[in-house]
């Protein structure tokens, strides 16, 4: 299936406030999150290689201990095992990229 619309995939929120289209290649996820403003992001940890992309809004993210806001057109890149969370400023739009497949996002 080369082509997806995204509106033709289940909306989930997996963590409240944190609304998600998953969509997986073989290899990878890509995760199209709308994010409520104000709605915090445990930090965790996992094994996969993870790049941000932010789209719309104002996110802080904390990776290993070094916070930043990110702003549209900024990209964070997560290692492997790092630990990280987050905190919306505002409303968001988010894609991330993950690298292998998150299983537990099928």
């Amino acid at each position: 299936m080369p082509f997806v619309n995204l509106d033709g995939l289940e909306e989930r929120e997996p963590v409240p406030g944190y609304k998600v289209h998953f969509v997986h290649s073989e290899h990878m996820t890509f995760a199209y999150w709308q994010i409520r403003q104000g709605v915090a992001l445990p930090e965790h940890s996992h094994p996969h290689e993870q790049v941000a992309s932010m789209i719309e809004g104002a996110y802080e993210l904390t990776i290993d201990g070094e916070t930043k806001v990110l702003r549209p057109g900024d990209v964070a890149i997560i290692p492997p095992n790092a630990l990280h969370s987050g905190m919306s400023h505002t409303d968001c739009r988010i894609i991330d990229v993950f690298y292998p497949i998150r299983e537990d996002y099928t």
